[in-house]
């Protein structure tokens, strides 16, 4: 699959890459960047600033605290893989038995089924959907990703929150804009003074995570 530019795919977007290129233009990546490419050729778009052949990915590892940022020539990735593309796959009844994050993923499906925001797992979720493999632990959380091109209000914000309380595993929901990304439960019970924006230059406080103020 070939692609305009690095900005045509977003934060959270997970990426096939052709990782024996990859490795091979990084400066001694560790041990564990390599054995784990080699097993799933995939990494994560992070925040960062892009340019338009070169994206900031993140690898991760089999433990929570093996987590490695680099840079991805738009060249070597084969596909892409949105978290609103992995709500298609199927959960193996094992696995949903197993781990509490993928039965709150399947109730929160039927939660959010008629929400007109597109939304997605990310996290050790979307991995596991995108890769295989039993990568979700028994005690993770389940990520959410809900893409907000256009305004949401304090109650509409509210209500979502709501939705995602009283699960079998805790919900972390990250809304991201054109411009931003920021934690839905955040916006919705603060309602007033700044929240944390997450931008590709940094974090920063803001209350308006739609305005053209946050660049």
């Amino acid at each position: 699959m070939s692609f305009c530019e690095a900005k045509s795919v977003r934060t959270h977007d997970l990426l096939e890459i052709d990782a024996k290129r990859f490795g091979s233009c990084q400066v001694s990546p560790p041990e564990w960047v390599v054995a784990g490419l080699q097993r799933a050729p995939f990494v994560v778009v992070r925040r960062d600033l892009a340019t338009e052949q070169m994206i900031p990915v993140g690898v991760r590892g089999v433990q929570r605290n093996q987590r490695w940022a680099a840079m991805c020539s738009l060249k070597l990735v084969k596909s892409i893989l949105a978290p609103p593309q992995l709500l298609k796959r199927r959960v193996p009844k094992s696995r949903e038995d197993a781990t509490s994050a993928f039965r709150a993923l399947r109730i929160m499906k039927e939660r959010w089924r008629d929400l007109d925001h597109s939304w997605g797992p990310g996290g050790s979720v979307g991995f596991e959907l995108a890769v295989g493999g039993n990568i979700v632990k028994t005690e993770s959380d389940l990520d959410i990703v809900v893409y907000a091109a256009e305004r949401i209000t304090r109650d509409m914000a509210k209500s979502l929150h709501a939705q995602t309380l009283n699960l079998p595993a805790a919900v972390d929901v990250r809304v991201e804009t054109p411009l931003c990304g920021f934690s839905l439960e955040e916006f919705a019970w603060r309602s007033t003074g700044k929240i944390l924006l997450r931008t590709p230059s940094g974090m920063t406080l803001g209350t308006d995570p739609w305005s053209d103020d946050v660049r």
